[in-house]
């Protein structure tokens, strides 16, 4: 597993996806929390990028 989450928007979409669907965590909540992450930050920080996170999916996703 990787050990901090990369500042590169494209790098980090990359990442969360990989960890959530190789099960290394059931959602985006649990994923920031591990890596000392708010989650309202994330959400605006992927938006800003261009991103929404899909929680049914569980997968981040271009908007």
């Amino acid at each position: 597993m990787i050990d901090r989450l990369p500042k590169d928007p494209f790098m980090l979409v990359s990442s969360i996806n990989m960890l959530l669907r190789d099960g290394e965590f059931d959602s985006l909540e649990e994923l920031c929390a591990y890596f000392d992450y708010e989650l309202d930050v994330m959400k605006a920080e992927l938006l800003a990028s261009g991103y929404t996170y899909d929680e049914e999916q569980k997968q981040v996703k271009a908007c």
